[in-house]
């Protein structure tokens, strides 16, 4: 199954036949070196004469329309065309990008000029408006932006003597702008009675504020200030499409085919009319002339570019010439010369040298020319025509040896058979006609089996049979030269083809997408002898395929060029290289193969650099012999983290549902209760998907996040303090170099990136607007000035941000697939890198964009999956930690050796002064040296080495290590199981916090009088946690299955568990271990309650809809209670211990006499005056209203009643706990809102006292413990997160809103202080006014 890996060939571009004359102007320069540089397709081309070479740029993504030249000539700016253009600087001698200038115009980029100093450039775009813009293209960043003109706009300047002035022209326009501040102001050119109103093509500007323009008629019009003052008439017999201003004067060229050169008052110097040169033709026309020197360059509507020497202006040197305008589809190759033969719907045939790089003839046809062959001696030459007639030349001296017209519509594809005999011509009538050479191309036979135009055509090497692919992508197969149809199967089984062209059949099945039309593939030839096969699509993209390719989906390289589609491909003769054409921007490239085996003597190749959208990038999309992924890793690939509701969509839906509502609300509503809650502990720690998201701070407190919280561990006094401006998942944290700040963000629609302080818990910036679905790395810069961020949407973008401004530096797209970690270059702030899924690349910053370049791995490995990042010693080592255990270093992009680290992944990695310390899924921790030759100590995590100090219980030895810092005499570990460990440096461990394990957490218990609580969840563990000052878990036993709720008995002795098979059991509270199990449902377990008092009875609820209850002490049941039509999701008993309250997934309440189980119904008034030992449940009148607004798209899952019945707790899907006067009664009850919870709030429970809210959250796998604060005893604080659904408008009450933001101090004043305290004048402010700025201390 060879065709599962991407060939391990390589193309290279070698040469580019052609140049973009039409509908472009002044694309054509000389760059300092006196290099010509031009665009052509979607390549930038560098061309030297002297060694007749061709450098070329692409970082463009489809065609390029527009080029500029810096003042210093090195430097070119290029736009292109496409829903989202961007504009590229880059380098003329390096061809690098320099800089990306994006997200701004749409549709196009149709004119670029740079100022006199080279540091800004201007644009104007395709959109309606014609919108003109203002860069400041080093730091990729937009100055000012202005509509241009409601008609399209031809060219543009910069006034090189008056700074800040441009002039446009364009469609019976001429403005002049002026640039003040940040604002472009457009004054319209006064045409007056000088001249005619009339289409401006082309300007230049002068001194004096005279500016020299190019009229559609022929006239140069001359402009003084805004007003027309004289027109030079029949400068040129029409149009004038270009004009060059140089040191000399100015050149103009218009459609008369005229270049005529002026001294600087715009006097004639002299008239060049190329139309009467040897290289002339009728109907030359000029669209683009640069004047230099003696030299002029001309480029023409008809791809060529001449180069004129001025004292030898009758002799135009040609130095490129491509096909003219029309689509370009036919395509040959010599069978024994390194030529090639285009034919074009210009009706010119063309024949390229391969090995010179030239035209060595054309020869222009009646008819627009579809397609060619050369037959097998190369004599004759078959051209099909758009008519339906084809034409046989002589390849010598391209006479007509016959022309025939046997069809009516366009011949789309001919061949001639191996042994020269026949000529087989398809034609778009579905029929293929089979011609005798050397009967003069007698008509021999016809092939009339396909019911569509034929597309392909190839012969058996015996010449005795032909298959035909035609456009509803049927194969077929006929009998030569009389052209019966071959229906049996057998008879083509074992014929070997001579060539291999057609798109359909089994040896090119691996070439189609999975899911693809049928239609794109437009051509396609085998390599027999490099087993490799060259496709061509409609996406201008060139592909290598492994050949035979017989799966679906296969592997390959792709190479971008080509701007539109890719009409035809072909190898050359002795495959050493490949010709392809594009239809739309006919051009011509070849590409030089490159072999296996010289790959490796030609390793400079591989890197081309590439713009992330572009190039070979994807190209060897993927390798897919790589091992396995490991299981942890698969398990994290398949989380989304998408939401059916985010947290943004809460007030619209809130507004919709209120519109249906208007009506119910009469009932004046409960006030909200008095009491509050603050959080106080979390247990838990997210490792499960995430790493290295745990530091020390400056001051030694632990750094790190869970759920919603950031939370800040002070691992001396065993407290923790809470950052909780975030409202879902927080995904990553990072650290700034200072220690002091943190940045960490979370799951949203539009995620959002908090960089807040350590000390005083405040936010200092909040970064949005870039990503989707939510932020999955961060990392600061060396200088703590920018951070990097990454995004887990379709495209894992990266945004560079200065976080301070808060504003977005550059962005770029990531990769397809999941990137784990960024890591910015520490020594130069401009560079970064990304590992994840089979992705390693090496960012630097371009302006407004990113480049990326992949990691060259040569023959050293495989393309794997990177888990984690670092840089080292010097800004060109990188080192990155893979999924099967090794250690990549990387120098510069490329691998350089591979280091075996770890059994598994290595899912964290930190770098030291001297050497690393590296993390892996062997829960083994190891120190190396800085080059990483030896490791120096190892640590494995192990219950033995916990010292007893710790806060918990290791659950098994060598947990999964998913993050590593170091700092204060310790390393500090974070495992998969949700721990922090604290490593010294001489062994012994200790334990500081942990959580549950991966899978949800459901049940929960508190103890009837002790601080201490229990929780059972989907990862199989009964847990023991004190609440008092220790925080820390207690003891652990592992079950046999996950369990989902768990109560204890009212002396507080027994512990019942009820586990996610129907089984429960009761366990000693103290040893836990079993006393007793029972097995008699199929489904979870989903409540579970001792009855109150002696505990006599177990009331045991599942989600097959009965609760049955048991005899505790005679460990029978004794009543099933039965008549619920749906899951049971509560229930709770009366304070006698005969009555049981019960809620069921169907909303339904329903009441059971105890221990029978029979059924009564209560009336609904009634309920409330049962005496209930506990309150649990969700519904009834006295808990109406703790169900929101929007109650369809949420669910409440838990309450539970203070011991004083005065306040009802509750936790719904969307992560918050609420507070509510008790009863609640009447729709949409005010409450206090508390986040800190990510996705569903599973449970909460009040302790014994009430002095405290135990809260668990299901997939956040995180215990909350949060104090009860009595109304008036607690001091104001901002950040309790307090507000109620329907605002206050009611009831003129509280808002918690309005106290939050009277008592924010807004730190994140806009550059106009410093964050940090500082104290002295530093030297530049001293003696100075202060700036209106700093007096105001301005909040914008």
């Amino acid at each position: 199954m060879a065709a599962r890996s991407a060939p391990s060939c390589h193309l290279r571009l070698e040469w580019v036949y052609g140049y973009r004359g039409h509908q472009c102007r002044n694309n054509l320069y000389y760059t300092a070196a006196k290099e010509i540089v031009y665009f052509v397709a979607g390549v930038g081309v560098v061309y030297s004469p002297r060694e007749h070479r061709q450098k070329f740029y692409r970082g463009h993504s489809d065609d390029i329309i527009s080029l500029a030249l810096h003042p210093e000539r090195v430097l070119v700016a290029t736009g292109q065309v496409g829903k989202e253009p961007y504009i590229c600087v880059w380098d003329s001698y390096t061809v690098q990008t320099i800089s990306v200038l994006k997200d701004v115009h749409t549709h196009g980029i149709a004119c670029l000029a740079f100022d006199l100093d080279g540091q800004r450039l201007v644009s104007v775009g395709l959109d309606s408006k014609n919108a003109v813009c203002v860069w400041d293209w080093k730091r990729g960043k937009m100055l000012s932006m202005a509509p241009g003109h409601t008609d399209r706009i031809f060219d543009i300047s910069w006034d090189l003597y008056q700074p800040n002035k441009l002039v446009s022209c364009g469609v019976k326009h001429i403005k002049f702008w002026s640039l003040c501040g940040n604002a472009l102001t457009p004054k319209r050119g006064v045409f007056g009675k000088t001249g005619d109103l009339q289409t401006i093509l082309c300007l230049a500007c002068a001194r004096d504020e005279l500016t020299y323009s190019g009229a559609l008629n022929g006239d140069i019009y001359v402009w003084k200030g805004i007003n027309l003052i004289r027109t030079i008439q029949g400068a040129h017999t029409a149009g004038i499409f270009s004009m060059n201003a140089c040191e000399e004067g100015f050149a103009t060229g218009g459609r008369d085919g005229c270049i005529r050169l002026w001294d600087l008052t715009f006097k004639p110097i002299t008239v060049i009319d190329l139309r009467e040169t040897d290289q002339g033709y009728k109907g030359l026309s000029v669209r683009s002339v640069c004047w230099r020197g003696d030299h002029i360059l001309v480029g023409t509507q008809d791809s060529e570019i001449f180069e004129i020497v001025v004292h030898e202006r009758k002799k135009p040197f040609l130095i490129m010439q491509g096909h003219c305008e029309g689509e370009l589809w036919a395509l040959a190759i010599h069978p024994t010369k390194p030529l090639a033969v285009t034919g074009s719907d210009d009706r010119s045939v063309r024949i390229w040298s391969l090995v010179d790089h030239a035209l060595i003839a054309r020869c222009n046809m009646e008819e627009p020319i579809r397609c060619a062959a050369v037959n097998v001696d190369g004599i004759h030459l078959a051209l099909g025509m758009k008519d339906g007639s084809f034409t046989v030349l002589r390849v010598r001296d391209m006479t007509e040896v016959v022309h025939i017209k046997d069809r009516k519509e366009a011949i789309h594809e001919l061949k001639y058979s191996p042994d020269g005999t026949y000529l087989a011509v398809g034609c778009n009538d579905s029929s293929v006609d089979i011609y005798g050479v050397s009967q003069r191309y007698k008509k021999m036979g016809e092939c009339v089996g396909s019911l569509s135009f034929i597309t392909h055509l190839d012969w058996s090497s015996d010449s005795r049979y032909l298959q035909t692919n035609d456009g509803n992508g049927k194969r077929l197969f006929y009998r030569m030269p009389g052209g019966k149809e071959v229906t049996n199967k057998d008879e083509t089984k074992g014929v070997h083809w001579a060539s291999w062209t057609c798109v359909s059949g089994l040896e090119v099945n691996g070439i189609w997408p999975k899911y693809s039309d049928i239609n794109d593939i437009n051509s396609v030839d085998g390599n027999y002898i490099g087993q490799v096969l060259v496709t061509a699509d409609d996406y201008g993209i060139v592909k290598l395929f492994r050949y035979p390719c017989l799966r679906k989906g296969a592997k390959f390289r792709k190479y971008i060029g080509h701007s539109a589609h890719v009409t035809n491909v072909r190898w050359s003769h002795d495959h050493q290289w490949v010709i392809s054409i594009g239809g739309a921007d006919h051009a011509v490239f070849q590409w030089r193969f490159i072999p296996e085996r010289k790959l490796k003597d030609a390793l400079h190749i591989a890197p081309q650099e590439s713009l992330a959208d572009s190039n070979s990038d994807e190209s060897d999309s993927d390798l897919s012999d790589v091992p396995e992924l490991d299981s942890e890793i698969e398990q994290e690939t398949q989380l989304t983290y998408r939401r059916q509701v985010y947290k943004e969509d809460l007030p619209q839906l809130k507004e919709q549902y209120k519109e249906k509502q208007k009506s119910g609300t009469s009932k004046r509503r409960e006030r909200a209760p008095g009491n509050s809650i603050r959080l106080h502990f979390v247990h838990g720690y997210r490792g499960y998907d995430c790493r290295s998201n745990l530091f020390y701070t400056q001051i030694g407190e632990i750094v790190y996040h869970v759920a919603a919280v950031g939370v800040i561990y002070n691992r001396q006094q065993n407290t923790q303090r809470f950052y909780l401006g975030h409202d879902d998942d927080i995904l990553c944290l990072a650290i700034h170099p200072l220690k002091d700040y943190v940045a960490t963000g979370q799951v949203g629609r539009d995620p959002s990136i908090h960089i807040w302080d350590t000390e005083t818990i405040k936010p200092l910036s909040i970064l949005k607007g870039y990503h989707q679905y939510g932020v999955c790395a961060v990392d600061f810069s060396a200088d703590g000035k920018r951070l990097a961020s990454v995004g887990i949407d379709e495209s894992h973008t990266v945004v560079l941000w200065d976080w301070k401004k808060g504003e977005k530096l550059s962005i770029a797209r990531g990769s397809k697939d999941k990137i784990f970690v960024v890591k910015m270059n520490p020594y130069v702030p401009d560079k970064l890198i990304t590992a994840g899924i089979k992705h390693m690349k090496f960012w630097r910053r371009a302006g407004g964009g990113l480049v990326g370049r992949k990691g060259y791995i040569g023959t050293l490995g495989k393309n794997e999956t990177m888990m984690c990042a670092v840089y080292g010693w010097t800004e060109e080592m990188a080192f990155s930690g893979t999924s099967t255990g090794d250690v990549c270093i990387w120098r510069d992009i490329f691998l350089v050796k591979t280091v075996k680290a770890h059994d598994g992944p290595v899912f964290s990695m930190h770098a030291l002064e001297k050497g690393f310390v590296t993390g892996g899924k062997d829960g083994v921790v190891a120190l190396w040296d800085d080059s990483f030759e030896r490791c120096l100590k190892t640590y494995a995590i192990k219950r033995a080495a916990l010292a007893p100090g710790s806060k918990g219980l290791l659950l098994e030895d060598n947990p999964s290590i998913r993050a590593i810092s170091l700092g204060h005499g310790h390393i500090l570990v974070g495992t998969k199981n949700g721990e922090i460990l604290e490593v010294d440096k001489s062994g012994p461990i200790t334990l500081l916090v942990q959580g549950h394990m991966e899978g949800e957490v459901w049940g929960l218990a508190i103890h009837p009088y002790l601080p201490i609580c229990a929780t059972v969840s989907d990862d199989k563990t009964l847990r023991i946690w004190d609440l008092s000052p220790s925080h820390c878990m207690l003891a652990v036993r592992k079950l046999k299955k996950g369990g989902r709720c768990c109560c204890f008995s009212p002396d507080g002795k027994a512990l019942a568990v009820g586990l996610c098979d129907g089984s429960f059991l009761m366990a000693n509270a103290d040893t836990l271990e079993d006393l007793v199990s029972f097995h008699h449902r199929k489904d979870i377990i989903s409540d579970i309650r001792f009855s109150p008092g002696s505990g006599k009875y177990l009331a045991v609820a599942s989600h097959d809809s009965f609760v049955d209850i048991y005899n505790v002490m005679s460990s029978k049941r004794v009543g099933i209670c039965k008549g619920a039509t749906s899951y049971i999701t509560h229930i709770d008993w009366d304070i006698r211990g005969k009555l049981l309250q019960v809620n069921t997934g169907a909303k339904e309440q329903l009441f059971f006499e105890a221990p029978r189980g029979k059924r009564q119904t209560i009336p609904r008034m009634e309920v409330e005056k049962i005496g209930w030992a506990s309150w649990t449940s969700v519904l009834g009148l006295c808990c109406e209203g703790i169900w929101p607004v929007i109650g369809e798209v949420t669910d409440i899952t838990a309450s539970c009643l203070t011991h004083d019945k005065m306040v009802l707790a509750t936790g719904d899907d969307l992560g918050f706990v609420k507070l509510f006067r008790y009863p609640a009664k009447g729709k949409f009850g005010k409450f206090k809102r508390y986040v800190a919870h990510s996705t569903q709030v599973t449970n909460v429970r009040w302790t014994c006292d009430d002095s405290m809210l135990v809260t668990l959250g299901g997939a956040d796998m995180s215990l909350m413990v949060w104090t009860n604060e009595m109304e008036g005893s607690r001091e104001k604080r901002p950040c309790d997160s307090e507000e109620s659904d329907t605002g206050s408008e009611e009831d003129g009450g509280y808002d918690s809103d309005v106290t939050r933001e009277n008592e924010i101090s807004y730190t994140i004043r806009a550059l106009s202080t410093n964050i940090r305290p500082m104290f002295g004048i530093k030297p530049h402010l001293q003696q100075k006014e202060p700036s209106i700025d700093e007096r105001q201390g301005i909040v914008r």
